[in-house]
């Protein structure tokens, strides 16, 4: 399939700086309050363009078709993965019942706690947990919040002296940033011919300064540890702490949980497994689960349930306070209307399909996949060619490309995780894409992108030079 995405010329599709002179400014006064701020950080007025409904309307539509989304085709970036959200969960978060200012207090506030509540004990069963908390804004903020945990339950019994953490060579990079900011030093373990963990370079690393193994489970190559017991007991018998990337929890969804694998702390990815926004610099949530040691542990407030409603307290060693609020109140809505929704058995059926689609996708491939069987995803090499380019040759197939270049154990790598939303029509769609573009002459797609609405970037000077609002765009 031949992807044609909308391009609307600057000057058809104009900003507000260089708005024509016809498009007459009104002047807003603000109110004359007295506000904790200085002076330089407010202002008496704003000035905003004079539109119509309909001008508005009509510029975020153009604007939305010039861009590739999870509701414009197939998303299959692995290993954290963007899937469909479904479009209740957005309802259920636009109720006005929602809109609530966050310090307010427990008695005004029922309804809210019952809810983070009932999400937390939803969590804490899923993953096999004990407590769970609901504060961390992303992913990655859950990843620094159980490390930092895990950090004080050592301190707390006298064992300062832990100062390293063992992170898998095909860990999520933030497992590797999450550690070294929280001051550990960082021992990099190098995985086995199968992709698994090598378990006697387990047993050479860890020692009385091992505080935890980050582990992802199946890993980043879609492949689960079989001896995941085995590590568990080599981690505990040093004493450490062993830590789950909720990043794959998508393939054990009503099957298998990471506590009954031997798991004291494990982060939720919640935008993967349970459908909530991404983030994408916008607000996200990165739940994080404990067994009962390490409850007093956690952030502050943390709900329970008392004998009449919910409260909000601090734990005895709580690390603090890592957020606002309980969490991102909006995203946590949408992740319980979501596992609510699917109940146990949807549950299951979700990891099911995301594991059959995996299967069936790579099965569909004409691409060398080193690493079979797989799980939820799986990473295909390009060969000889650039995994880059291969990638930007996807887009003029309508599709997103998979993440390219990791893990670096394979060559020229392409990770892809098709996720339960897709069906057969599309996964054929997929391996068309990859398929075609494997197939082609690598200086056919030199130039690719050809037929979306932003062409080839330099993506050294994007990632250097970074423009984060419109206010630095020069306009001709």
């Amino acid at each position: 399939m031949i992807y044609d995405q909308a391009r609307w010329r600057r000057t058809e599709e104009p900003v507000y700086e260089p708005l024509s002179a016809e498009k007459a400014e009104r002047t807003v006064d603000l109110d004359d309050r007295d506000v904790p701020l200085p002076d330089e950080l407010t202002r008496d007025e704003v000035t905003l363009p004079r539109l119509s409904e309909p001008e508005l309307a009509r510029h975020y539509t153009r604007l939305s078709q010039m861009t590739y989304g999870v509701d414009s085709g197939p998303y299959p970036l692995g290993s954290c993965t963007m899937k469909y959200n479904p479009k209740f969960t957005e309802d259920v978060a636009a109720d006005p019942a929602g809109l609530i200012h966050p310090h307010r207090g427990d008695e005004t506030t029922q309804g809210t706690l019952e809810l983070c509540g009932r999400l937390q004990d939803y969590l804490a069963r899923i993953g096999g947990m004990d407590a769970v908390t609901l504060q961390p804004p992303a992913g990655a903020a859950g990843e620094f919040t159980g490390i930092r945990i895990a950090a004080n339950y050592h301190d707390h019994r006298g064992e300062s002296h832990r100062d390293e953490v063992i992170v898998p060579d095909t860990a999520h990079g933030t497992n590797f940033a999450s550690a070294a900011l929280a001051g550990y030093d960082v021992i990099e373990l190098p995985s086995g011919d199968d992709g698994r963990i090598d378990l006697s370079a387990l047993e050479a690393a860890t020692s009385d300064r091992t505080a935890a193994l980050m582990l992802t489970n199946p890993n980043t190559l879609g492949l689960f540890e079989r001896d995941i017991e085995t590590i568990a007991a080599t981690v505990h018998d040093a004493g450490g702490l062993l830590y789950y990337d909720g990043a794959n929890l998508n393939a054990l969804l009503g099957r298998a949980r990471p506590g009954d694998m031997g798991f004291d702390i494990m982060h939720y990815n919640v935008h993967k497994t349970f459908a909530t926004p991404h983030g994408g610099g916008g607000p996200g949530a990165g739940p994080v689960g404990v067994t009962e040691d390490l409850q007093p542990f956690l952030p502050t407030p943390h709900i329970r349930e008392t004998g009449d409603g919910f409260e909000t307290y601090e734990p005895a060693q709580s690390i603090g306070k890592v957020h606002g609020f309980c969490g991102n109140w909006l995203v946590l809505i949408k992740a319980f209307a979501y596992i609510a929704r699917l109940g146990d058995p949807g549950l299951a059926d979700t990891s099911a399909k995301a594991v059959l689609n995996a299967n069936y996708l790579g099965s569909q491939l004409d691409m060398e996949i080193p690493h079979e069987p797989y799980h939820h995803e799986f990473v295909a090499s390009a060969g000889d060619k650039d995994a880059a380019e291969v990638a930007k040759a996807m887009l003029d197939h309508g599709v997103h490309p998979p993440t390219t270049k990791w893990p670096d154990i394979v060559r020229e790598a392409l990770m892809t995780e098709p996720t339960e939303s897709e069906n057969r029509d599309t996964l054929d769609q997929l391996a068309r894409a990859f398929n075609t573009v494997a197939a082609g002459d690598e200086d056919d797609f030199a130039d690719a992108p050809r037929r979306t609405s932003a062409r080839r970037i330099d993506q050294v000077a994007a990632a250097r030079d970074v423009r984060l609002s419109w206010h630095d765009v020069e306009f001709e």
